[in-house]
């Protein structure tokens, strides 16, 4: 649907001060004219629109130097004045799972963004909602953010059960959700697109690591919430297809008894077997730390993680007995020590904007950029009145787009499902950082959803 918007770097990120020439290169800007847009169902909305100017080429930017948020905008410390192009997002947030800091990272983002210009001269707002895996809470939210707060577009949901009970909502919509998935239905329906690759495809990343160090078996262990056996699925085929035993468990969160939990997984394994931890970074934290307080993490050949636990918050709270000894699934780029205008900005918009986000560097606020970098992107691309359809139509027609945080570039498309992130990293702590140990893999095709997918997209 609609023509394909593709580039090699977000707009602009080429807005870099050279250190040597001191030659301060910006992007073009649009102008805008007020328009009023409409949710689905005719629903009067209060979100009006400007006609966009075409939007100017994206620039690549150099590697290294210093980062100004004033990146993230056409207009350098002007702030957008036009009417708010309103998006929304659901997130969990309950005891033992809070995935709010994506949500809250994108809207540092937007931030960043409307006070440099905004996009075509229009402030971007994220109508964030949060629910506790209740089905009818989740459904409600889902409708009170089209029908009550009338947004545009849904850019920077993560949640445990969204996708499961809102999906036919906005396929009948026609909304392009960009997210941060987790449920199957994230990952086998048209109108989801994710940044990250979700909890059964991080953690096929996270076994098919531990498998290259050669371990006699591995235990899996994650929190016991819905969906556990769609993902354990995943880590099982990559297991087969190696020929290594691979156990499943599960544990109650938040979690009351870790030197239980750590001793069972110790003991599960055994001195030559892997343990790969499926957990939000504070489940997985007590459970590590327990196993150190017992002197436990050498009692392993390996221990692994998915992608929540690659922050520099658990690096550093871990410590150094943990270097080199814990590797950790990472969808997206590592940003230490990467030198990048992209980690930069980043780094930048985090500190400057990003005081709702409590677990500062780490996958869940790079989610929550790429999102927001995303969104940005396609918005800008708009030509005319920013509606539902034409905010949907252009973030369906993303393509190739570099956001400089993943491994290969991010296309939504017209595809059945998607799988738009399916190359990792591995990484380690190193003295409180988390580091590369493995670059750019692509995930096992012996995952049969890996496989079907790549087949779809033409990338097998």
């Amino acid at each position: 649907m609609g023509s394909a918007l593709v580039s090699r770097r977000p707009r602009y990120l080429g807005l870099l001060v050279a250190s040597i020439a001191g030659v301060l290169v910006i992007a073009g800007c649009g102008s805008s004219s007020k328009t009023t847009s409409s949710p689905p169902g005719g629903a009067s909305s209060g979100s009006a629109s400007a006609t966009s100017s075409s939007a100017s080429s994206s620039s690549s930017g150099s590697s290294g130097g210093s980062s100004s948020t004033s990146q993230c905008g056409p207009k350098p410390g002007v702030a957008a004045t036009g009417t708010p192009i309103v998006l929304g997002a659901i997130n969990t947030k309950q005891p033992g799972t809070d995935f709010t800091d994506i949500s809250n990272m994108a809207s540092a983002y937007f931030a960043c963004v409307n006070a440099n210009g905004g996009v075509n001269g229009h402030p971007v707002k994220l109508d964030l909602q949060t629910e506790a895996t209740q089905p009818p809470q989740i459904a409600a939210v889902g409708k009170l953010l089209v029908q009550s707060d009338h947004v545009l577009g849904i850019a920077g949901t993560s949640s445990i059960l969204e996708c499961t009970i809102n999906h036919t909502y906005w396929e009948k919509l026609n909304f392009k959700v960009i997210a941060a998935g987790i449920a199957p239905e994230c990952y086998s329906t048209a109108n989801y697109a994710d940044v990250n690759m979700g909890p059964r495809y991080s953690s096929d990343g996270a076994v098919q690591y531990a498998i290259t160090q050669h371990p006699s078996k591995i235990v899996f262990d994650q929190s016991n919430v819905p969906g556990t056996g769609y993902i354990a699925a995943g880590p099982n085929a990559v297991a087969k297809a190696s020929n290594v035993p691979i156990t499943d468990l599960t544990e109650n969160v938040p979690i009351n008894d870790a030197n239980s939990v750590a001793l069972k997984l110790v003991n599960a394994a055994g001195s030559n077997g892997a343990v790969v931890l499926n957990f939000t970074p504070p489940e997985a934290l007590v459970i590590l730390q327990a196993a150190q307080k017992l002197g436990l993490e050498d009692r392993v050949k390996l221990w692994g993680c998915s992608t929540p636990c690659d922050t520099d918050f658990l690096a550093s709270t871990l410590g150094p007995k943990w270097n080199h000894k814990f590797f950790v699934n990472a969808e997206l780029t590592p940003p230490d020590p990467t030198n990048t205008p992209t980690m930069n900005l980043y780094k930048a918009i985090l500190k400057q904007y990003g005081t709702n986000v409590t677990g500062g560097i780490g996958s869940f606020s790079q989610m929550g950029f790429t999102i927001a970098e995303i969104a940005t992107h396609a918005l800008e691309s708009v030509k005319g009145p920013y509606t539902v359809q034409s905010v949907n139509q252009a973030f369906e027609s993303v393509k190739g787009f570099d956001t400089g945080m993943l491994c290969e570039p991010w296309t939504y498309g017209t595809y059945s499902f998607h799988i738009a992130n399916n190359v990792d990293y591995t990484v380690t702590p190193e003295n409180g950082k988390m580091v590369i140990a493995q670059g750019c893999t692509p995930i096992s095709a012996a995952d049969p959803q890996i496989a079907a997918y790549r087949k779809l997209a033409g990338s097998s």
